[in-house]
């Protein structure tokens, strides 16, 4: 895999990461719509990323 798409899985990685630690917060603290947007984040990159290492074309798009 060449270092673009490594890349791509790193971030997707900080991504998850970001959102659990979100999570450690107090209850009253967390902000959801942060961890939501990490966690979609975290799966869309990585789907990219396969998309891409197939040669399988796809549009900018937010609705993948």
């Amino acid at each position: 895999m060449d270092e673009y798409l490594q890349n791509w899985l790193i971030k997707a990685d900080h991504d998850l990461k970001a959102a659990e630690h979100e999570l450690n917060h107090p209850p009253q603290e967390i902000i959801t719509d942060a961890i939501c947007f990490h966690c979609q984040q975290a799966v869309v990159k990585p789907l990219k990323v396969y998309l891409i290492s197939w040669a399988i074309e796809f549009g900018k798009t937010h609705t993948l």
